[in-house]
């Protein structure tokens, strides 16, 4: 038994507060270590003649990663409280184990066991219920659509005319989307995500000059709100993007300490080195990357601290938006993300706060912060797979178990998962052009856990390498849209809203990764029914063998919507190079 492998830690993703009355308790052990593993629990106040007394309940492996076991138990304790250790077997040596480490057998003597003091309502992760069944598409304003002709800006182009690059523009605007909510609709969006909207002097408007105004290039406030409530009759809710870590370099107060130095009063709004402030060489304060013309916001001074919660507050409170993405969240003090939530949330409880974070981020996912965050480690892992065709189904199959035991439950049921957007190449392109792989991808994320988004123009087939290839104008002439793509995306937005269990509802389980070399399977169940997803991602047909006892039970074909026949003594599937079958029984 490799005792070093072993792992626990209370609080966060290894022992937290599922619901009310709910504990989920995790430990993490060698790889085909341990053959079985029982949690030993009970409540610290229950003793008997000088002894503590437990009980022991067995843990599920969860699932296997390359390096390592994840093994799961949920539990209810009576009163709230709980000791708990874990009992290990590898078939030939039991020891338990607790907070004081390895031991012979197991002891009665609470000292020895891992404590979860008290479960507190208030310290329960709870993101919002709609996000859940929510299927997102991000929005790139300048580049969706122009409705407006007479707002354009100076020197805009005709849409479409030509390559995008940093500078240009084709006046993309509010009245754009308006006029193309049908397109959402038709292909079943309930939520959309906007890129910045605030006034800004670049095409990306990540520079903001002024976060209480619209940008004129897109509109004004009245046409704001006549969007927001078109989307809102539609059933289509709207979060904006706040860029909190830094300004743009005309917001005024920064202007304002270039003008007066060290006499401005805005002078300790930024992380300025020293006066007079200068740009070049290089710039003499702290900025987004080395890019002088964002210079980085002093969010620990109480004055940007009140006037960048009254933003959070009054888009909120006004225009009755659902969500915030707060772009570069990580390098943002938390005490500032936790007084944000809780001004934000009073306006609006169930708004949703997506932080856009590309690494582990469970510093900002314990309820105290964010709802979600950009799921980049789901991303790259789908991406390697389906896409580059750079890892085997066996090491995809693996990596997700990991990302997947990154977070708690509830946190992965609010994960927000996307395959591109305006940071990265296309999808398609990333497929090499291959349509059929994009259908995967889109097949994987649209039936698997968290809430997933598309970015503007991939279900019609747009192309582009990294920015600023991917924010090409949105394809409107539906004879160069690739229709068929946008009907397969379509069907598995309506199937994900018919099933429940596709939707978050239930366990995600993934099929041992040596099942199948050519195929991933996974399943999502919720104790009676159960959703079974096999992907061929091979250019051979694939037969994969279905692991389940069908006796008795109705086998259901969601994607073809009609029964599935099979052999009772040899239960299986042919695939097609790059097919799929859902199965629900």
């Amino acid at each position: 038994m490799l005792r070093e492998a072993v792992y626990h830690r209370p609080k966060d993703n290894y022992a937290y507060a599922c619901t009310e009355s709910t504990l989920h308790i995790m430990l993490r052990t060698k790889k085909n270590d341990i053959d079985e593993v029982s949690l030993l629990h009970g409540d610290p106040f229950d003793w008997a003649d000088g002894k503590w007394l437990f009980q022991s309940k067995p843990m599920i492996l969860k699932g296997s990663d390359s390096l390592f076991d994840y093994w799961f138990a949920e539990i209810s304790p009576p009163h709230r409280r709980l000791r708990y250790g874990f009992n290990l077997e590898d078939g030939g040596e039991s020891v338990f184990y607790g907070e004081k480490g390895f031991f012979d057998e197991p002891v009665h003597d609470t000292g020895y066991y891992f404590c979860f003091p008290f479960l507190n309502k208030a310290d329960i992760f709870k993101a919002p219920e709609w996000v859940k069944e929510t299927v997102w598409y991000q929005i790139f304003p300048e580049r969706f659509a122009n409705g407006d002709s007479s707002i354009n800006p100076e020197g805009t182009l005709p849409w479409g005319s030509t390559d995008p690059t940093p500078e240009n523009f084709f006046g993309g605007d509010f009245e754009g989307v308006i006029g193309h909510l049908d397109h959402l609709n038709e292909l079943g969006i309930t939520g959309i995500y906007f890129t910045p909207i605030f006034k800004a002097f670049s095409n990306h408007k990540y520079d903001t000059i002024d976060y209480m105004e619209i940008d004129p290039q897109f509109g004004d406030k009245k046409t704001f709100k006549k969007l927001v409530d078109a989307c809102h009759e539609r059933g289509i809710k709207v979060m904006l993007d706040a860029v909190f870590n830094h300004s743009g370099f005309y917001f005024p107060p920064f202007q304002d300490v270039l003008k007066k130095g060290g006499a401005s009063e805005y002078k300790d709004w930024f992380h300025i080195h020293e006066f007079p402030v200068q740009t070049e060489p290089k710039a003499n304060y702290d900025t987004f990357a080395f890019t002088p013309f964002m210079p980085k916001l002093n969010t620990e001074n109480q004055a940007v601290k009140e006037y960048l919660l009254e933003v959070g507050r009054y888009w909120v409170r006004e225009f009755d938006i659902d969500g915030w993405r707060l772009d570069v969240a990580n390098e943002v003090d938390h005490a500032f993300w936790r007084e944000f939530r809780k001004e934000v949330k009073a306006v609006k409880p169930d708004l949703y706060i997506l932080g856009e974070i590309w690494h582990d981020s469970m510093p900002w996912l314990r309820g105290d912060q964010f709802d979600a965050v950009m799921n980049y480690p789901f991303t790259t892992n789908v991406l390697n797979l389906f896409a580059k065709q750079s890892i085997t189904p066996a090491e995809f199959t693996e990596n997700m178990v990991a990302v997947m035991n990154m977070y708690p439950k509830p946190v992965n049921e609010a994960a927000f998962n996307l395959v591109d957007s305006h940071d990265t190449p296309r999808t398609l392109t990333e497929c090499s052009g291959d349509v059929r792989r994009m259908k995967q991808v889109y097949t994987f994320m649209l039936t698997f856990e968290g809430t997933p988004c598309i970015y503007y123009g991939d279900e019609i087939g747009m192309t582009g390498a990294h920015d600023p290839g991917c924010r090409k104008c949105m394809e409107w002439d539906i004879e160069k849209q690739d229709r068929n793509l946008f009907s397969h995306i379509q069907k598995l937005i309506k199937i994900r809203s018919a099933y429940p269990l596709l939707a978050n509802e239930g366990t995600l389980s993934f099929l041992p990764a040596d099942y199948h070399e050519q195929c991933i399977a996974y399943t999502r169940s919720n104790g009676s029914e159960t959703v079974l997803v096999i992907m061929n991602v091979s250019d051979d047909e694939a037969a994969f063998t279905i692991p389940f006892d069908f006796n008795g039970k109705t086998v259901n074909d969601v994607w073809y919507e009609k029964p599935f026949v099979f052999n009772a003594e040899d239960p299986s599937v042919n695939l097609e190079a790059y097919g799929f079958r859902i199965l629900k029984f």
